[in-house]
């Protein structure tokens, strides 16, 4: 986690970019990205020279070739370390008429970099604004680890409050809620098909770190996670270099993340492809039909993105995969017949685990739109029994535009460092969702649908026409008590008569 002082470091640094006349946050946060870039080369070159420097052997990888570029100018001087230390009329142009040409051809064992920086555009308006932010982003933190990604994270916070130029970013809280929920194994193929700034594909790194460190220890487990585990498509350039640098500075080497308009290509390399799909895709209305991929209308006839996307995720999953996909609550009860076939197999075709209702201020600013996270594993066979519903009121922050904590750091969060009391659960849902997960084929069974989660049987979700909305099932106490048998309620009645004629009979007494 960060320090209060790191997070005045970026907001001074994004102060002095707004002030120096880049007003656009999208825009900060790739010229941003481009420095964390090139600093991160410097620091990959000096790692394989001390590497060689102790093996007293040539170096295996060179960023920066030997010799000199066109102009005369040698390569070491396109290294950080070494023109952070010129005047800034002459780093100025160094970086944007040389350094930044050359990142755009790199090959060999680079080109994994050149394809981040493809299409970058050098804009930082004048000498001085950019000298200012090198020597800035120079005390920033950068090669430390545990620090780097949390730092990148930080920034990409900002666009959510920024406005629509958020419309990308996912609650952090919220992804690693889902994640947790699904729990990626050190084996799993993880995609999602609508990445934006990768927090998802970032958000299941992180958790494999933690659960299963020992996937280091293996070649090649280890060699899977940082070449074949995380895939990421979307269309927006900017986005793809700001999602790929959000895994490089998370430590993953070589994550597949490109471009790709996943509803209007064909999937043909795609299918059944991978084991794990966490996504919150965009719900931009309808698409031209002529947009529209084949093999996708051949699952469902819409051109509705959102049920379009899950399609997509159907196609995309292998036999036993999983997948936690946010829906705006539309997808849960409307009456089209594209909504119910989608519904219609998700339920007696697929295996649905899970409908958790989010509250409808979660992605505010940008969006108050109300949104479910629905969790299934592709079975191609059913096996749906009981679909688990919860009803999540609070994330841990407020609801409106704002979107301020609610609770101290510790008490925030899937899982808070301290234990929550029942009137801080009323403002942080998410540990409860967690624990009540883990019970949802036991004890959850047995909960009425008056309580904030219960499950319901495949029966009556198929008698609703395949309804997913959570107050489809919703009972009231009342409606509950209407339900039961005469002779319980009866004896409800029975027993709370005698306790009146006891209380009254132990008024009378005191009062005699």
């Amino acid at each position: 986690m960060l320090t209060g002082e790191l997070r005045n470091r970026i907001n001074a640094i994004w102060d002095v970019i707004y002030a120096g006349g880049i007003s656009n946050p999208m825009t900060v946060v790739e010229q941003l990205t481009y420095l964390f870039f090139m600093k991160r080369l410097d620091t990959e070159h000096t790692r394989e020279e001390a590497k060689a420097a102790t093996l007293k052997k040539e170096m295996e990888r060179r960023i920066f070739p030997k010799g000199k570029d066109k102009s005369g100018t040698p390569y070491e001087q396109y290294r950080w370390s070494k023109f952070k230390n010129l005047d800034p009329s002459s780093m100025f142009k160094l970086v944007s008429t040389q350094v930044f040409p050359w990142l755009q051809t790199l090959g060999g064992e680079a080109s994994t970099y050149a394809e981040y920086m493809k299409d970058a555009r050098f804009q930082f308006p004048t000498p001085a604004l950019f000298a200012k932010v090198v020597d800035m982003v120079s005390e920033l933190p950068l090669d430390d680890k545990d620090t780097k990604g949390d730092l990148y994270e930080y920034m990409l916070g900002k666009l959510a409050a920024a406005g629509q130029n958020g419309q990308f970013r996912t609650p952090r809280h919220i992804i690693r809620l889902m994640v947790d929920l699904v729990a990626p194994t050190p084996k799993d193929i993880i995609v999602d098909p609508a990445c934006g700034t990768c927090g998802f594909l970032v958000g299941a790194a992180e958790y494999l770190k933690k659960t299963h460190p020992a996937l280091f220890k293996d070649s090649s487990l280890k060699k899977h996670f940082h070449e074949n585990m995380f895939h990421g498509f979307d269309f927006d350039p900017t986005m793809l270099r700001i999602g790929s640098m959000n895994m490089m500075l998370h430590g993953i080497e070589n994550p597949d993340v490109h471009y790709r308009d996943s509803l209007s290509q064909d999937h043909a390399d795609a299918v059944e492809r991978y084991t794990l799909v966490l996504a919150n895709p965009p719900f931009a209305g309808s698409l031209d039909a002529e947009g529209v991929a084949k093999d996708l209308q051949q699952v469902v006839k819409t051109r509705k993105t959102e049920l379009l996307f899950l399609a997509l995720v159907l196609k995309m999953l292998k036999s036993g995969g999983r997948a936690a996909v946010i829906v705006p609550e539309g997808v849960l009860f409307g009456s089209s017949k594209a909504h119910q076939q989608i519904r219609k197999m998700l339920v007696e075709e697929q295996k649905l685990d899970a409908v958790i209702s989010l509250p409808s201020g979660v992605f505010k600013p940008y969006a108050g739109v109300s949104t479910a996270i629905i969790i299934f594993t592709k079975t191609n066979s059913g096996g749906t029994d009981h679909v688990w519903f919860y009803d999540l009121e609070a994330d841990g922050w407020s609801l409106d535009d704002k979107r301020q904590p609610l609770l101290p750091d510790e008490k925030l969060g899937q899982k808070p460092k301290a234990k929550l009391s029942e009137e801080e659960h009323a403002k942080n849902n998410l540990p409860d969702v967690l624990q009540r997960w883990a019970q949802r084929t036991k004890a959850e069974r047995k909960n009425p649908h008056s309580a904030q989660s219960f499950t319901v049987a495949m029966a009556d979700i198929v008698a609703k026409d395949y309804a997913l909305n959570l107050n489809a099932y919703r009972e009231t106490v009342a409606q509950e008590k209407c339900l039961r048998p005469p002779r319980e309620i009866l004896k409800e009645l029975v027993a709370d008569e005698e306790s009146i004629q006891n209380d009254l009979a132990s008024l009378l007494t005191e009062v005699k």
